[in-house]
């Protein structure tokens, strides 16, 4: 199985799997730093466009500011709960939706632009933000602690080798995912100060609720259902014996800039 890399929109089953079971994914999924969206609200941005915007964890975060967010989800199962949570969500993928005429302050994507054309999607971005608009394009990275980490990847090379490899979970994703998609922004040649940042915060988990969270990642849910099962009964014996719980230290790499031309201030 390929690592996730800028390219990784092209598969679609994966892309689909996350509404396969929508309230799980809003209930275990972590949230993002209240620094990063101090970062996003720099320039007090008021209309938000929230791509892949899931079941709202982004959006809800937003409006909590005083944002006017819209969603964009092309997932109609991830989309009904965020638009039971208040959000308002169109169902399109970024790269085909009609913006019409409506620009917005900020673009945002938390842990959804793996998941659009990075080219197609820059070029868009610059379409339907405001000059001086920012888009922030954001992914948590889990690292377990390091006696938890080597006992999930025992159940790991066990049950399922090829994500002892590549999951996310264990720390491994391909940081030059952030490193492409920064390129693929700057190419547009219609942002400044294109930069990635790192903002860091901590979650632990008990034994059921990390094994919820595992399930809801796209390489864990594409699994055979019986590969699937074993491995979370692996999982769920590692982790109980370790105590029963899971310290992480999330790194959220934020990509960021903004367009050309003067905006608010």
């Amino acid at each position: 199985m390929a690592s996730e890399s800028p390219y990784l929109f092209g598969d679609r089953r994966r892309a689909s799997s996350f509404g396969d079971d929508a309230e799980q994914y809003d209930r275990v999924r972590p949230s993002y730093p209240s620094a990063l969206i101090d970062h996003l609200m720099t320039e007090r941005p008021t209309t938000v466009l929230d791509v892949g915007c899931g079941t709202g964890i982004t959006s809800r975060l937003l409006e909590a500011r005083g944002c006017d967010v819209l969603g964009l989800e092309p997932d109609a199962r991830m989309a009904s709960v965020a638009r039971r949570h208040g959000t308002a969500v169109e169902s399109a993928t970024f790269e085909n939706w009609d913006a019409g005429s409506r620009k917005f302050d900020l673009l945002t994507a938390g842990q959804a632009w793996h998941w659009v054309d990075p080219h197609v999607g820059a070029s868009k971005a610059a379409e339907v933000l405001h000059p001086g608009g920012r888009i922030g394009l954001f992914w948590n990275q889990s690292n377990p602690t390091p006696e938890i980490n080597e006992a999930l990847r025992r159940a790991y090379l066990r049950c399922a080798p090829e994500l002892a490899k590549h999951s996310v979970l264990l720390g491994q994703r391909d940081r030059s995912l952030y490193a492409a998609i920064a390129d693929a922004v700057r190419a547009t040649s219609r942002f400044e100060i294109v930069s990635m940042l790192w903002f860091d915060h901590e979650a632990t988990y008990p034994t059921e609720t990390w094994l919820e969270l595992s399930a809801t990642h796209s390489d864990h849910r594409t699994l055979p259902p019986d590969q699937l099962a074993e491995l979370l009964a692996g999982l769920r014996t590692e982790i109980d014996q370790c105590g029963g719980r899971v310290p992480v230290r999330y790194e959220t790499t934020l990509v960021t800039g903004r367009t050309l031309g003067e905006g608010r201030t």
